[in-house]
């Protein structure tokens, strides 16, 4: 049985209408240089707005599933890419039902494991939709 993650639709559908209406330029499936370990490390999104450049990764999880395992290093290659200079900050953005652990990621837990988890603020969709419709990222 094949699994539909749905973060394209909440992107496009949710995620950059917000962002538009915040006044945010947006560019999707954005390679922004290389992910720790191997390979490419490609982000939801890239939204721009006076001279600020944001990273924005969704992460869909709809029932209880591998999505929440991958989490900390979704963090940890998002402020990698923070420390290059070229972005202001990064957001993972965490919707759906099945999160057992939203509030450990999005109150701050994976700072005390992770040195660089600060660079990275991972917020619930709510929160995010709150914040980019407002132009406040």
């Amino acid at each position: 049985m094949s699994r539909d993650t749905a973060t394209g639709s909440v992107l496009e559908q949710m995620v950059l209408p917000a962002l538009r209406l915040g006044g945010y330029s947006c560019a999707l499936q954005v390679d922004v240089g290389p992910r720790l370990g191997h390979g490419r490390h490609i982000v939801d999104a890239v939204a721009e707005k006076d001279q600020h450049r944001y990273l924005v990764s969704v992460k869909w999880q709809q029932t209880t599933g591998t999505a929440e395992q991958k989490v900390p290093f979704e963090v940890m290659c998002l402020a990698e890419t923070i420390r290059t200079g070229e972005f202001t900050r990064a957001y993972l953005v965490l919707g759906g039902e099945g999160w057992k652990l939203r509030h450990f990621y999005t109150s701050g837990g994976l700072s005390t494991h992770l040195t660089s988890a600060g660079l990275v603020e991972v917020v619930t969709l709510e929160g995010f939709i709150a914040r980019a419709n407002q132009g406040r990222l």
